[in-house]
């Protein structure tokens, strides 16, 4: 095992009711790495952080810390915190009490605890709360107190389950850049759960992309924007317009009714594929210049751009672009040689 590698799980499946809810999940986690576990509802990412917090234990598999089997190691032997979406803190005890709990159980000195209570409040910007209680706190703030209890301890591994899902959207957005800091200064690995696209893009090192308890890319938040694997990354990152084509052969591909230059290969003659374009990709044009063409049906102001729907060949077409077209109004459809995606079918 290489020796930045922090925490491996290895085969991991976990059924629960005889359902299979997690399938042969095979991971590298590494050191001082943010990495977030995306996807929606229902499709494995908080059993899987569960299973690496101790929480919850795999049907199969095995998961190791630094090389040492842990499959079986309770919670509190694990060099792990969690911080929950529901902070979980002490109502009847203050900031001070709430961030100084662990430390008390294990009975470090109180003039340690003083010190690193002190620190972990400026950490989280916080200082001069000590006395303050939970009750007298914003949202914000408690889930600042939550981090603050957690790291105290000095873990390796932070896993933060969906701790910004309350917040509200100002609020989140001022909060990712804050655990990213606080990732940053301390040097340790966060792992972190969201069905959120933009924090996983705005946050992580590594985004691990899941749906029904399977892996379905692993990789830097650029790569899986620009280099989706399969049609449900690519749809679920970002927006997608997602065409059923035919490759033709290696860098021509047909769709709509039309043949396309790409830069991909290696597909069969002939092979049925899925063509991924994004909205950001589409150039509008005189139609006169291209052979795809459409009615602009509905246009969005969105704030820096305008998204408009256009119907092309009996297909909606989303598109994204500073300058909106009149409804109704007939436009040209122009997408570059590697604008255009070309994936395999997803198994269904």
């Amino acid at each position: 095992m290489e020796n930045n590698v922090v925490i491996r799980l290895s085969g991991i499946c976990a059924d629960f009711d005889g359902e299979r809810i997690i399938s042969d999940i095979n991971l590298d986690i590494y050191d001082n790495s943010f990495v977030t576990l995306l996807g929606p509802s229902g499709c494995g990412k908080t059993t899987t952080l569960r299973i690496i917090g101790g929480f919850e234990k795999p049907t199969s598999g095995k998961l190791f810390f630094e090389n040492v089997d842990i499959t079986d190691l309770p919670p509190y032997k694990r060099k792990v915190n969690t911080v929950f979406q529901r902070y979980a803190l002490f109502p009847h005890l203050n900031v001070y009490e709430n961030i100084a709990f662990g430390l008390q159980i294990k009975k470090v000195p109180q003039k340690e605890i003083d010190i690193r209570v002190e620190e972990m409040l400026a950490l989280v910007n916080l200082s001069g709360f000590e006395r303050r209680n939970i009750d007298k706190l914003s949202g914000g703030q408690q889930q600042r107190i939550a981090i603050a209890r957690a790291l105290i301890n000095r873990p390796q591994v932070l896993l933060l389950d969906e701790p910004l899902g309350a917040l509200d959207l100002k609020l989140r957005k001022d909060m990712q850049t804050e655990l990213k800091k606080i990732q940053q200064s301390l040097k340790i690995t966060f792992v972190y759960v969201t069905h959120d696209q933009e924090e996983a893009l705005t946050m992580s090192d590594i985004v691990i992309v899941m749906n029904e308890g399977k892996i379905q890319q692993i990789g830097s938040p650029i790569d899986i924007y620009n280099e989706p694997q399969n049609a449900f990354v690519a749809d679920f990152i970002g927006e997608s317009n997602i065409i059923n084509g035919i490759m033709k052969s290696d860098f021509s591909v047909n769709f709509l009714g039309n043949d396309f230059t790409c830069v991909d290969s290696g597909f069969e003659s002939n092979e049925p594929v899925d063509v991924v374009i994004r909205p950001e990709d589409v150039k509008v044009v005189d139609p006169e210049s291209v052979n795809l063409t459409g009615i602009v049906s509905d246009v969005i102001f969105k704030g820096v751009h305008y998204e408009m729907t256009v119907d092309a060949c009996g297909h909606p077409w989303l598109i994204h672009s500073t300058i909106p077209q009149e409804l109704g109004r007939l436009i040209g459809l122009n997408i570059a040689p590697n604008d255009i995606h070309i994936m395999k079918k997803m198994e269904m």
